[in-house]
C-alpha cells in the first residue's frame, strides 16, 4: 500500500534520515518511533503529501481517503459536534448537495429523482446515524453531552486537541495518521482510544511515546535512529527484543548491556523481598521484571541520570489531616488524609477533572487549603513538576544559565563543567547547553524542567504528567532513575509503564474524595467501565451526627497511633533485609570461586555453606515480619481512609 524506496528527508541543511526502504500493507497498524527530532513527523508529512522526499521514491495508491489530526487549534464559534462532523467530508458534501437539490426541486417542480439518489447515498454512508457517531467519539474522548453544543473557542487548548482527534476519527478513512494523540488525554480516554484503534479497519500510522499504548495497538514498528529508518514485525515489545539482539552484536555495547542487566536485576531482587500480596505490588514486580528484560534495548540511550541523594530524609515528610481544597468558594476535594514518608510511591488515578492536579497543587503548597491541618517536616524540600512550569522557564536563557540561576538561588556552588556534565544526562550536550531555550521543543523543555527540579535534591517529588512530550528513551530513563530515588514520589500520569514500574500504592480521586485503591491498573480499567463499581461506594459522602463524628475522630487518632510502630518495624526490616542481601551476595561470590572446592578449602566451604543456610533462614524470617507489618499497615490505612 505504501512503498518507500531509498527515501531521504532533510529539514533545511540537516539530513533526518536516508536509505529508507520498506513497504507497509493495507490494514497494518504501524507505530513510528525514534527520539525527538529524528524525523517521525516529517515521515507523516511525506505520506500526507505536505512534504516531498529529497531522494528516493515514495508511492501509494491514488484516491486513498486520508485522515489526520490537524495541528491548528482554531478558536471558532462553530458548535463542537458540528466541528467533529466536519471530519467526514463526503457526508458534508452530500448534505450540501441535498440542500441545493431540495431548493431546485421546490422551484422547478422537479420529480425529485436527483434528490432521491442523494438521499440513498446519504443513507449508504451512514448519514442518519452520523450525529450519534460523533457524539460517541466525543464521549469516548472525555466530553459530556452538554459539551456538544458549546463553541470550539470555549474549550482550552488541550480540549481543542481532543476535538481535532475526534474530527480525524470521524472521517471514514482508508489511512489514518496520528501524531502523539495521547499527549492531551487522560487514562480513561487512552483506554477508549486503544479499543477504537484496534477495531479500525484501515491502515494506521501512529507516532506515540507510550509503550503500552503501542503494544496494544500496533503490529509493526518503523524505527528512526542514527539517520536510518527500519521496519520491524510485531509490536513495540517485539521491536525492543529485536533491537536488543542487534545491539548485542556490537561488541562496544556488550559490556554496558551486561552492567545494565545486573543493575535492573538488583531492582527486581530488592523489590521482590518487599512485595506484599496486594495485586498492585505483584503488578509492579512484573513490571520491574519486564524492565530487566528490556534494559539491553536501551543501552545506547542518550539519557542517563540519577536523582541525587536528598540532603535529609525526615520521617514523615508531610501529613495532611482532614484538609479540603478548591478555588474561592468552590470545594473540589475534602476530607483529605495523607502521610508521606521517604520511600513512598503513590500514584493518583481518576477521571479528568476529578481533582488530581488540585491535590498535587495542595501537596506542593501552591494552593492554600480551605480547611484542615498540614504538618511539614522542618527539612521538607519539594520538587514539583507540572506543565505550567514549562512556560515559566526563562526563554532567553540557555539550559546552562537556567541551571546556574536555580542553583545560585539555593546557594549551590558548582563549576561550569560540573553543570554541563549534569545537563548531559538529560540530553543537553555540546553547544546545545549555550543556546536560548525559546525555540526548544516541548520535550526538550520538559527534560530541562526535570533537570532543574532534580538538581535541587528534593526529598519529595510531585510529578504531574511528567511524560507529556518526552520520547520513549527519556521515559525509560526516568522510570529507571525513580527506582533508586530514596525520597517520596506522588505521581499523576497516563503512561501505564511508568505507573506500573514506580507506584506501590494507588489512590482514586473521585466525587470530591481521595481513597486508597487496593488493585492494579487492570482493576482500575474495570472500575472505569463500571459506574456502579464497589470501589466507588466508600467514596460517597455520608451524613453523620456530632456524636458519631467525635467517635470517628477518636478511632482515627487511635489508628494513627498504631501506624507509627508499624512503620518503624517496616523500616527496621528493610534495613535488615538490605544487610542480609549484601552478606548473601558476598557468600555467593565466595562460593563461585574455583579454589573453594579444592581439598585444602573444605573447612572454609563448610562454614560458607552453613552461613548461606543461616542467612537464608534469617532472610525468610525478616521477610515474614516485613510482610505481616506491611499488610497490617495497609489494613489500618484503608480503615482510616474509609472512615
Amino acid at each position: 500500500m505504501l512503498n518507500f524506496t531509498d527515501v531521504a528527508i532533510r529539514r533545511g541543511p540537516r539530513l533526518l534520515f536516508s536509505g529508507a526502504t520498506f513497504s507497509l500493507f493495507r490494514g497494518e497498524k504501524v507505530g513510528i518511533t525514534g527520539e525527538n527530532g529524528s524525523g517521525k513527523t516529517s515521515l507523516l508529512a511525506l505520506v500526507r503529501g505536505d512534504l516531498q522526499a529529497d531522494a528516493g521514491n515514495f508511492e501509494m495508491p491514488s484516491q486513498l481517503a486520508i485522515a489526520h489530526v490537524s495541528q491548528e487549534l482554531l478558536a471558532t464559534d462553530r458548535q463542537a459536534i458540528e466541528f467533529v462532523l466536519d471530519g467526514d467530508p463526503e457526508l458534508r458534501a452530500l448534505e450540501r448537495d441535498i440542500e441545493a437539490a431540495t431548493a431546485m426541486t421546490e422551484e422547478a417542480s422537479d420529480d425529485g429523482t436527483r434528490l432521491g439518489e442523494l438521499y440513498a447515498r446519504y443513507a449508504a454512508c451512514g448519514g442518519y446515524d452520523a450525529r450519534s457517531r460523533a457524539g460517541r467519539l466525543m464521549h469516548g474522548l472525555g466530553f459530556t453531552s452538554m459539551d456538544e453544543a458549546r463553541a470550539v473557542r470555549e474549550f482550552s487548548g488541550g480540549w481543542r486537541v481532543r476535538l481535532n482527534v475526534a474530527q480525524a476519527l470521524m472521517c471514514r478513512s482508508d489511512l489514518l495518521l496520528l501524531d502523539e494523540p495521547t499527549n492531551h488525554l487522560d487514562l480513561d480516554a487512552i483506554l477508549w482510544l486503544e479499543t477504537w484503534l484496534r477495531e479500525y479497519p484501515g491502515t494506521l500510522l501512529l507516532i506515540a511515546h507510550d509503550r503500552e499504548f503501542l503494544d496494544r495497538v500496533v503490529n509493526r514498528i518503523v524505527n528512526i535512529e542514527h539517520g536510518m529508518a527500519h521496519a520491524y514485525r510485531g509490536n513495540y515489545s517485539a521491536f525492543e527484543e529485536q533491537r536488543a539482539a542487534e545491539l548485542a552484536e556490537q561488541s562496544a555495547l556488550y559490556t554496558r548491556q551486561q552492567r545494565e542487566i545486573k543493575h535492573m536485576e538488583s531492582f527486581v531482587e530488592r523489590f521482590r523481598a518487599k512485595a506484599s500480596k496486594a495485586r498492585q505490588a505483584q503488578s509492579r514486580l512484573k513490571a520491574l521484571e519486564r524492565m530487566q528484560r528490556i534494559a539491553p534495548a536501551h543501552v545506547d540511550s542518550p539519557f542517563e541520570f540519577t536523582f541525587a541523594e536528598p540532603y535529609k530524609l525526615p520521617r514523615p515528610l508531610v501529613a495532611l489531616e482532614d484538609q479540603s481544597a478548591g478555588y474561592e468558594t468552590h470545594v473540589v476535594l475534602e476530607h483529605l488524609k495523607l502521610t508521606l514518608s521517604p520511600g513512598d510511591r503513590i500514584a493518583l488515578l481518576g477521571r479528568n477533572g476529578a481533582g488530581k492536579s488540585t491535590f498535587m497543587k495542595l501537596l506542593a503548597g501552591e494552593l492554600t487549603a480551605l480547611s484542615g491541618t498540614r504538618t511539614e517536616a522542618r527539612d521538607l524540600r519539594i520538587g514539583y513538576f507540572a506543565q505550567h512550569q514549562l512556560e515559566q522557564l526563562s526563554a532567553k536563557e540557555s539550559p546552562l544559565e537556567n541551571l546556574r540561576r536555580i542553583g545560585a538561588a539555593q546557594a549551590l556552588r558548582a563549576t561550569e563543567q560540573e553543570l554541563r556534565d549534569f545537563l548531559a544526562g538529560f540530553g543537553f550536550r555540546g553547544g546545545r547547553v549555550f543556546e536560548p531555550i525559546a525555540p526548544f521543543s516541548g520535550g526538550e523543555k520538559a527534560r530541562l524542567v526535570l533537570a532543574l527540579i532534580t538538581y535541587l535534591r528534593p526529598n519529595l517529588l510531585l510529578l504531574d504528567e511528567p511524560t507529556n512530550h518526552l520520547d520513549l528513551e527519556m521515559r525509560q530513563a526516568l522510570a529507571v532513575a525513580l527506582q533508586e530515588y530514596s525520597g517520596a514520589v506522588v505521581l499523576v500520569s497516563h503512561d501505564r509503564h511508568l505507573l506500573r514500574t514506580v507506584a506501590d500504592e494507588f489512590y482514586i480521586v473521585h466525587h470530591g474524595r481521595a481513597q486508597a485503591f487496593d488493585g492494579d491498573l487492570e482493576d482500575y480499567a474495570k472500575w472505569l467501565a463500571d459506574a456502579d463499581s464497589t470501589v466507588s461506594a466508600p467514596l460517597e459522602r455520608k451524613v453523620e451526627t456530632t456524636q458519631a463524628r467525635k467517635q470517628r475522630k477518636r478511632e482515627e487518632a487511635e489508628g494513627r497511633n498504631r501506624l507509627s510502630p508499624l512503620r518503624a518495624a517496616i523500616a527496621n526490616c528493610e534495613v535488615e533485609l538490605a544487610r542480609l542481601a549484601q552478606e548473601r551476595a558476598a557468600v555467593q561470590s565466595a562460593l563461585e570461586e574455583a579454589d573453594i572446592y579444592s581439598d585444602g578449602a573444605k573447612e572454609r566451604l563448610r562454614k560458607l555453606l552453613e552461613k548461606q543456610a543461616r542467612l537464608a533462614s534469617e532472610t525468610e524470617k525478616s521477610e515474614a515480619t516485613w510482610l505481616a507489618s506491611t499488610e497490617e499497615l495497609e489494613a489500618q490505612v484503608r480503615k482510616l481512609a474509609i472512615r
